[in-house]
């Protein structure tokens, strides 16, 4: 530039052409008068600078807006909208908050996204109405998942700024839909946990595992505070559908390991925990709220399965053993709201972890084993149609096998059973009948009791008890003897030394 301008003719100061910062290179009226180097250097610093103001101010508009809220709901009683004007209003704000949102983190327009915030702050305090995004307030776990999240997606600086600023907008947006049937919101969140991958990906080329992480965060973040909403709703027949699973196994109470060949032996005390363990985690993974959590029940209790079988088999389990004990272990746990539970991971679980992994391959065969237990028959438990009609009807149940009357290819655990079952048998046979014995014992004695008491008081009425009336004391033998005192004194003892 300087040999330029003296070529032209034209003097310039050397001294007005340095960068700001005083490094020595020369500067440029176009990047504020400094050089290339600086100028990257107090661009970046001015864009963290703003990024974290942007950050807080977000953070403090939405306690304020939930501050808001809490103060509208005591004062909401006094205040009342016509239907039209509140339908305007509620696209309005809509419209407003979707154009907030896009414009929150780019840098082009932080002023203008600051004035707009600050704006439909202030209008929401005028009105004193609550955000359409805002339906009540958050529970302790709520509260809890989004710290956890924020604090999470911060470690990923920019990729988790646009992380939060797209899960934001999605809730939003959710809000909004209520009305969609549940296949729709079901699409929409797949949708959105298809895009967020993508922009991580593509974007901001995130490895796949850091991806893979992010996601479940993700998920977590965004069905705690749907869950309400979408799980079990009104608008489908998913209650319809837990009740008549429910009644289904009821009904099938006297199904037994023999008859779906489950290769568990309950005598084992290890395998037995492991059953219980199973079990347990079945009936818990309808008080999980996030589709990963209900599924991670899901695996642990198929791992306790797996155990179960390799202890009494001494051998790895295979899935021809797996999915009848899975079959029986819900039989036998009954798990609540079964259906709507399955329906919900369907639905809103991450994708790629249902295509993919233990978790996806777990979460089949317990479907498998639901629609097994639903179309369950005479003929898929080898038995006649008469005796499966009075097992269901309750008339009868199921006779115990005899040892003896095994193939030779039984294993030896379930001849055991059988004969402990047996044994058992007996020995409350014999408690019963000690138990009818020891209360015959008991009104014998008493009728004993009885008996003596009465001969007794018979005697005493036959021979009553005469009292004789005292008679005079006797006289000393020698009271009559007047010569007392001549007699000699009586002997003492006398001690010789020998």
């Amino acid at each position: 530039m300087n040999l330029k301008s003296e070529r032209r003719g034209i003097h310039v100061d050397q001294s007005e052409l340095l960068c700001k910062k005083g490094c020595g290179y020369y500067g440029n009226p176009a990047w504020q008068g400094f050089c290339s180097k600086c100028w990257r250097e107090e661009y970046h610093k001015a864009r963290q600078k703003q990024i974290q103001e942007d950050w807080e101010l977000a953070e403090r508009l939405q306690r304020e807006e939930e501050e808001a809220y809490a103060s509208s709901q005591s004062s909401q009683g006094a205040q009342s909208l016509t239907f039209s004007k509140f339908e305007e209003k509620k696209t309005n704000e809509k419209t407003r908050k979707v154009t907030t949102v896009k414009k929150f983190f780019t840098a082009s327009s932080r002023a203008g996204a600051k004035k707009a915030l600050a704006g439909k702050l202030k209008e929401l305090q005028e009105a004193k109405a609550p955000s359409p995004a805002i339906h009540r307030q958050a529970s302790l776990e709520t509260d809890r998942v989004s710290k956890e999240f924020i604090d999470f997606i911060r470690t990923y600086q920019k990729p988790g700024q646009d992380i939060y600023k797209q899960c934001k907008l999605f809730l939003d947006t959710m809000s909004h839909k209520r009305d969609l049937s549940i296949e729709e919101q079901s699409e929409c969140a797949q949708d959105f946990y298809q895009n967020v991958a993508d922009r991580l990906q593509t974007r901001w080329k995130v490895p796949p595992e850091k991806v893979e992480k992010a996601m479940d965060e993700v998920e977590k973040y965004i069905m705690t505070r749907q869950y309400k909403y979408v799980f079990c709703p009104e608008t489908t027949d998913d209650e319809k559908k837990d009740l008549a699973v429910q009644k289904r196994i009821r009904a099938l109470h006297w199904v037994t390991p023999q008859m779906l060949c489950v290769p568990v032996s309950e005598e084992i005390p290890e395998v037995s925990d492991m059953v219980v363990k199973a079990i347990t985690d079945i009936i818990e993974m309808d008080s999980k709220r996030v589709p990963r959590d209900k599924l991670a029940c899901i695996t642990k209790c198929s791992k306790h399965i797996f155990n179960a079988i390799k202890i009494t088999k001494n051998e790895p389990a295979s899935a021809d053993d797996f999915l009848p004990t899975l079959i029986y272990i819900v039989l036998k746990g009954n798990p609540p709201r079964l259906q709507s539970n399955i329906q919900y991971i369907t639905r809103f679980c991450n994708p790629s972890r249902l295509m993919t992994g233990e978790d996806g391959y777990y979460f089949t065969n317990l479907c498998c084993a639901v629609a097994f237990i639903e179309k369950l028959d005479a003929q898929s438990l080898n038995l006649s149609q008469e005796d499966f009609d009075r097992f269901m009807s309750g008339q009868t149940s199921p006779k115990k096998q005899e040892s003896d009357s095994f193939s030779p290819d039984v294993c030896l655990g379930v001849k055991q059973m059988c004969k402990s079952l047996d044994l058992l048998s007996q020995l409350n046979e014999r408690q019963e009948r000690i138990v009818s014995e020891a209360k015959k014992l008991e009104k014998d004695l008493i009728d004993w009791t009885d008996g003596i008491t009465k001969e007794v008081e018979e005697i005493v009425e036959k021979y009553p008890l005469e009292i004789k009336a005292k008679s005079q004391a006797l006289a000393a033998i020698d009271s009559e003897n007047v010569e007392n005192d001549k007699l000699p004194p009586p002997l003492q003892p006398q001690v010789y030394a020998g």
